[in-house]
Order: C-alpha cells, then structure tokens, then sequence
C-alpha cells in the first residue's frame, strides 16, 4: 500500500474552492510488491464461470484455455482429479462491470465464491497449484477472463481443499482457474 498526505497552507477565501482529499492511498503495483516471500501474492487469478467447467472437458478441442496452456503439453497432467481443490474467497472490491455480466454477477463485495483448481489449469512450474489461487490472510488480485473489464481483489477465506462441496462452490458463485 502507498499513501501520502499534504496539509492546506492557506484555508480558501472569497468564494475560492475547498482542498480535495488530503490523504490518498493506493494498491502497489503486482511487480512492485516483493515485500512478502510467497510469489502468489503478486499473481493475478484468471477466472471463468463454474459452468463452463463441463463444457470444457466435453470437448478439448475447444477449449479456450488451449492456447493459455503450458508451452509443453508432456509437463500436463491431463485429467488428473487428484491434483484438483478448491478454495473459497471473499470478494474485497470487484469493479461495476461485473454488475452486467450475467456470469461474473455473484462477484460483489462482501460475497464469498468458490473457485476450483482443475487439472488443466494446474502449473508444474507452481509446484502443481493454479496461479492466483491466492496467499492466507493476504488481498490478492482477480480478473475475469470474458469479461475484460470485470476484475477485483479478494481475500482467501479458506486453505484449498480437495472438498468442493460447500454451497458457493455449487451454485452460481463457482468459478474455475485458467
């Protein structure tokens, strides 16, 4: 977090406007942040809606996620159920465009989601996790990757876990990694 602060030298007189804020505050920048030793605060989670998680697996051929996969296809584990978890988040701050993406609705603030790690989206070079799945106790970032303008931060609100049985992870506030 960057902040500053300036003080009002002379009060505004004859009709003269009222100072703006006097403090101003501000996320780090993703790449300017090396302040915490885990590499996964600085990773911005790309996000799909839960509901394609079928869609994708039905047909591979195509599947958007194709061309975001690991250069060398031998380094995936393809379908391999026993990598994927979940976790669960609590949505900090989420941006007015997700307002109108039916898909992305569900990210608003204070609402806690759900998101799975499933095998196509997992990393080797992550050590088998999802980028973005977040850091405990530590804001991180999300974007939703059909909706350019729909992004935000949250806070994971659980450890992952192999269990994807909680309500928000079968309703419409599910969502998958790429």
């Amino acid at each position: 977090m960057m902040s500053r602060s300036r003080s009002v030298q002379i009060q505004p007189q004859n009709g003269g406007r009222h100072c703006p804020s006097l403090q101003q505050r501000r996320g780090c920048h993703v790449s300017d942040c090396h302040h915490h030793q885990d590499a996964a605060i600085r990773e911005i989670a790309m996000l799909l809606p839960g509901s394609l998680s079928h869609i994708r697996r039905a047909n591979d051929t195509s599947d958007i996620r194709r061309n975001l996969r690991l250069k060398d296809p031998s380094e995936h584990p393809e379908h391999d159920p026993e990598r994927e978890y979940c976790v669960e988040f609590e949505v900090l701050k989420a941006s007015k465009a997700c307002r109108k993406e039916p898909s992305f609705k569900s990210l608003r603030e204070g609402e806690r989601v759900c998101v799975k790690c499933e095998s196509e989206a997992l990393r080797k070079n992550l050590g088998w996790r999802c980028q973005g799945h977040g850091v405990e106790g530590k804001t991180t970032r999300w974007t939703a990757l059909s909706a350019p303008h729909c992004h935000g931060k949250w806070l994971r609100a659980q450890e992952a876990s192999k269990d994807c049985s909680p309500k928000t992870c079968q309703d419409e506030s599910a969502f998958i990694f790429v």
